[in-house]
């Protein structure tokens, strides 16, 4: 069964002004068959998964176009970057000849980072690209598309709509994850996450970092799963996993770029604190992180000592996909200083902060305690938000009020 993705109409809609449309992100989380359920009846599609494509497009990209026309749809591009540079010629051609071009690539990839320095070097202005993620709450329970803002006027309207909260469930969702196909077809979880581990190593690690020891590097993903909302420590990862940390700076960069691993940086706007220069490391699906730590089930995740950092994750996660659906980057940071003052979010809009906490507890005690940390910000500081498992949208000081994670 197919779920609408949120991000099919930005993708349409960019695609009636851009030559070339590109949807980034990690591995089975739904680009090509979004794209393909919503393709026009002309658009050919091809993946460079199958080895003759892949050569084709390798040894000839002017006769892999040839071959499969225009309009198309081109699969795991990663695997022929040079490919880019033609489809950047083809374009210009035509553009020349007054034809229009909108619309004629659409393209998907698992290696954001390595696809976008060859984009940025061929394609610049002739493209849009989109990062997609697994299924949002929204996504799953059919409901509208909107993005998250902590503006307090737009959540007093989306509160009015919103469903109520429940506890167990939300970490039922954490548990199983985001992934198309353990929500849509009812797969094993866990011999999906089995199979999906066993094929991002083989194929993904083996290709990005010529990894030589891959037991090793499944020991740094558990590692890694299990530090989930934690600030990055290269030299702790070093110590406990046996490898150097230059190493372990390789690695983390890998799962960020192929889509495993979401880095939030930490805030350093005009404040004369001293504040952290560590990103904390949020998986992007929580189902993976899950199945990494080894928990039976969510009921005992849910009661378990991880319990505050899957929440955040998933919390974390929600957020991001509320903004990569509307089509933008996101433009959030978390903020800690010397003194350990911690803030887990601050959505930043022009010159406004919006701090947020976020707790797994209905009606956490003093959770806005560090938004005060704030105030010598030359930026105006905006009530902030208590994202946990409250029943309603409702004042919680006068600094901040608790947000239901139903509303995100």
């Amino acid at each position: 069964m197919y779920i609408k993705r949120h991000l099919e109409e930005q993708i349409k809609s960019a695609s009636k002004s851009y030559p070339v449309v590109m949807v980034c992100g990690q591995r089975q989380v739904g680009k090509s068959t979004m794209l393909y359920h919503i393709k026009e009846n002309e658009r050919k599609y091809v993946t460079l998964d199958d080895r003759n494509a892949k050569m084709l497009a390798e040894k000839d990209p002017a006769l892999f176009l040839e071959n499969y026309g225009t309009p198309v749809l081109i699969d795991e591009i990663q695997r022929a970057p040079g490919l880019l540079l033609e489809i950047k010629r083809f374009v210009d051609e035509r553009a020349l000849k007054g034809e229009n071009c909108n619309g004629l690539f659409w393209l998907t990839g698992s290696q954001r980072f390595r696809m976008m320095k060859g984009v940025s070097e061929t394609l610049s202005g002739r493209i849009a690209v989109f990062e997609m993620a697994g299924l949002s709450a929204r996504e799953i329970e059919g409901r509208e598309a909107c993005l998250f803002s902590p503006d307090l006027e737009a959540l007093k309207v989306q509160a009015k709509h919103a469903p109520s909260a429940n506890v167990l469930k939300t970490f039922e969702n954490i548990f199983t994850g985001s992934m198309p196909k353990v929500i849509s077809e009812k797969v094993d979880r866990e011999r999906y996450y089995q199979n999906y581990v066993n094929t991002y190593l083989e194929r993904d690690i083996r290709d990005l970092a010529q990894v030589g020891n891959l037991d090793r590097f499944y020991e740094f993903l558990v590692y890694m799963a299990a530090r989930t909302a934690q600030q990055l420590n290269f030299n702790d990862i070093a110590k406990n996993i046996g490898i150097s940390a230059p190493t372990a700076k390789h690695w983390v960069s890998i799962l960020e770029s192929s889509g495993v691993l979401y880095l939030l940086r930490p805030y350093s706007g005009n404040l004369t604190k001293r504040l952290t220069k560590s990103p904390k490391a949020y998986f992007t699906d929580t189902g993976l992180a899950a199945y990494l730590c080894r928990w039976p089930d969510y009921k005992t995740l849910e009661e378990g000592p991880m319990n505050g950092a899957f929440f955040e994750t998933y919390v974390v996660s929600e957020i991001l996909k509320s903004c990569y659906n509307a089509g933008i980057e996101p433009n959030i940071y978390y903020y800690r200083d010397s003194d350990k003052n911690e803030i887990d979010l601050i959505f930043v809009q022009g010159d406004k902060l919006y701090p947020a906490e976020i707790k797994k507890a209905k009606s956490p005690d003093n959770a806005d305690k560090s938004f005060r940390q704030l105030k010598g910000a030359k930026a105006n500081v905006m009530p902030g938000l208590v994202i946990c498992s409250a029943d309603q949208f409702a004042p919680y000081s006068r600094d901040a009020w608790l947000c239901p994670l139903t509303l995100i």
